[in-house]
């Protein structure tokens, strides 16, 4: 099938090059447009998601073809964008940076091309002249379809862009064209953390800068270019990814400041297989919540309130009880670190052995293929299922389930599981292996029948 999907793909020439800061300027303008704005990130990154969403209101989901066939990405890409005036999609890292040195695959350019986005590269202009252009060129030139159409100079001055602008023109022809710029704004800079950008909640004065950049996008990008632009994009043509409809569930979703990642399509995966999915904070909340039939602990920063979590003794035991009692769990990263013994100095929930430490460092970073050593709660042995994993403190015991192997051939041990339970750093994404939401699902309606039974 085909539906039409306004859609424009905005790409730096590296990490650093304020594609994330244009990307906010352009969302938060098209936003204050009055447009139905759509937003996604190309890669495994929760925390841009987060500000398109949370801060921005644009919807926003991830597209990564280390995760998804290609299908699967359009898909996703057309379900979040049914409702949508117009679609940007934020590039990761280098256009042309991909999972390995030498590699393009799963790359911004890779996801511009299953797409079939336009794209616009964000090339800062700070201390060069001519020089802009021998790097839009050369991004040009790299691959014979660049899918390059435009391009917004960051750290420019007007008086730069103007002759930048010329010499684009003239040069290029209408192969690419110049779509504006943004000044050097160091009030609207965002700081940095692990995975990118802090949390939205810790971002003082945040939406505040979102309009600054929104009123300066309105005064030097072109947004109608760039409309224009997103409106040339074809028809996008995908299959449905099926889901089975399954008889409701309820499952508690930790929600709060210490867990705060999540693939927001994977979630809706659960619920368009019939789940409710219930909010709680293991900060504040005293238990579960009631009549629950599985639990998703997600990841976040759970480092930064070990403390308070740990002062939540009632939580704490809460977990423990309902997780000894054969309650389905799956628990990614800080949730994992959360059913350890201790973070740091301070105890957990207890669940699994040893605790946590911080090495400072990254550890085991990067894309893997998770591969189950025997059968679990979301698969059988042998089955396998794309993952990522990103953190600075390590465990213990991180668990010896499941095997986990890098693209260069490097392989760990990794994950605790039981018929009832995933825990392990790997976060991984639902639509990557739709069976293992299934097997999940299919758990929580044990779950309940049992309990059911039991009444």
């Amino acid at each position: 099938m085909e539906q039409g999907v306004p859609r424009v793909l905005l790409a730096g020439i590296s990490s650093g090059c304020g594609k994330t800061t244009a990307v906010c300027a352009v969302l938060q303008a098209l936003v204050n447009r009055g447009l139905r704005v759509g937003a996604f990130k190309c890669g495994p990154d929760y925390i841009d998601p987060m500000f398109h969403s949370r801060i921005i209101g644009a919807k926003s989901g991830n597209l990564d073809l280390f995760f998804f066939r290609e299908n699967t990405l359009r898909y996703l890409l057309a379900k979040s964008s049914r409702d949508r005036d117009v679609s940007v999609i934020e590039g990761v890292m280098g256009y042309y940076d991909g999972a390995g040195l030498a590699s393009t695959r799963a790359s911004s350019w890779e996801t511009a091309r299953a797409a079939d986005a336009p794209t616009v590269l964000v090339v800062p202009a700070k201390g060069a002249a001519l020089s802009v252009l021998a790097v839009i060129q050369g991004f040009l030139d790299f691959r014979p379809d660049s899918r390059i159409r435009g391009v917004i100079l960051n750290r420019c001055t007007a008086m730069t862009y103007r002759g930048l602008a010329d010499a684009i023109r003239e040069r290029f022809r209408g192969r690419v064209e110049p779509l504006g710029f943004l000044p050097e704004m160091p009030e609207c800079v965002l700081e940095s953390r692990h995975l990118g950008l802090v949390t939205a909640a810790e971002v003082s004065g945040l939406r505040e800068k979102m309009q600054v950049l929104a009123r300066q996008a309105e005064q030097t990008v072109d947004l109608d270019g760039l409309l224009a632009l997103a409106n040339s994009a074809p028809p996008l043509a995908f299959e449905p990814v099926e889901l089975p409809r399954c008889e409701p569930v309820r499952i508690a979703v930790a929600r709060d400041r210490a867990f705060c990642f999540y693939y927001e399509d994977s979630l809706e995966a659960l619920t368009e297989m019939g789940a409710e999915l219930v909010s709680f904070s293991p900060l504040s909340d005293q238990e579960l919540p009631e009549n629950i039939h599985g639990l998703y602990l997600g990841g976040g920063y759970p480092e930064l309130y070990a403390e308070a979590l740990s002062r939540n003794g009632p939580m704490r035991a809460s977990i423990r009880r309902a997780l000894e009692g054969g309650l389905p769990c799956i628990a990614e990263c800080g949730g994992f670190m959360y059913l350890t013994q201790a973070i740091g100095e301070e105890p957990m929930a207890g669940i699994l052995p040893g605790g946590c430490r911080d090495n400072h460092k990254l550890t085991r970073f990067g894309y893997v293929t998770l591969r189950a050593k025997k059968d679990n709660l979301l698969c059988r042995a042998g089955e396998e299922i794309p993952a990522h994993e990103f953190h600075h403190w390590d465990a213990e015991d991180p668990g010896g389930d499941f095997t986990a192997e890098k693209l260069n051939g490097r392989r760990w041990d990794c994950a605790a599981a039981t018929d009832s339970l995933y825990a392990g750093y790997p976060h991984f994404h639902f639509y990557a292996n739709p069976a293992f939401a299934e097997n999940f699902y299919q758990a929580c309606i044990r779950e309940k029948r049992r309990h059911a039974g039991n009444d």
